[in-house]
């Protein structure tokens, strides 16, 4: 059974798609891109602007059922430009307090909705991250 995550904290869709759907034990959150939640109008012409806007959207999703970044397992990042990287990721790295990072890409993409910068999607799960583990082959 799934159950479809709705918030005022994240932008309205702006298509025929959910802001996330729980199933699982897994919280599939849609693309965000830097939506204003109230106005569901783009903020910040700039990189940092539009990344915490997408930041705090995926934060008031997780927020819904009581999560935190801890609990992402996936991240996906997709850039207009793929220079704005190393700002992106430091602003990234900032929204967590646990060192141990969900898995992530980050692709150059032709174009976003909205003529955005930046859209970030995500997969959670219920249960947060508690430890780091490393391995080798």
């Amino acid at each position: 059974m799934k159950r479809i995550i709705n918030t005022d904290a994240a932008p309205k869709p702006v298509g025929p798609y959910s802001q996330a759907v729980f199933s699982g034990g897994f919280l599939h959150i849609s693309g965000q891109i830097p939506l204003d939640p109230k106005t569901g109008e783009m903020v910040g012409p700039n990189i940092e602007e539009q990344t915490r806007r997408v930041l705090d959207s995926l934060k008031g999703i997780l927020e819904c059922e009581n999560w935190d970044f801890s609990n992402l397992l996936k991240v996906s990042i997709f850039l207009k430009d793929l220079h704005d990287f190393k700002v992106v990721n430091a602003i990234y790295e900032s929204y967590f307090t646990d060192p141990v990072y969900p898995a992530r890409e980050t692709v150059e993409v032709s174009a976003l909705p909205k003529e955005a910068l930046i859209e970030i999607s995500a997969i959670a799960s219920s249960t947060s991250s508690a430890s780091s583990t490393s391995s080798s082959a």
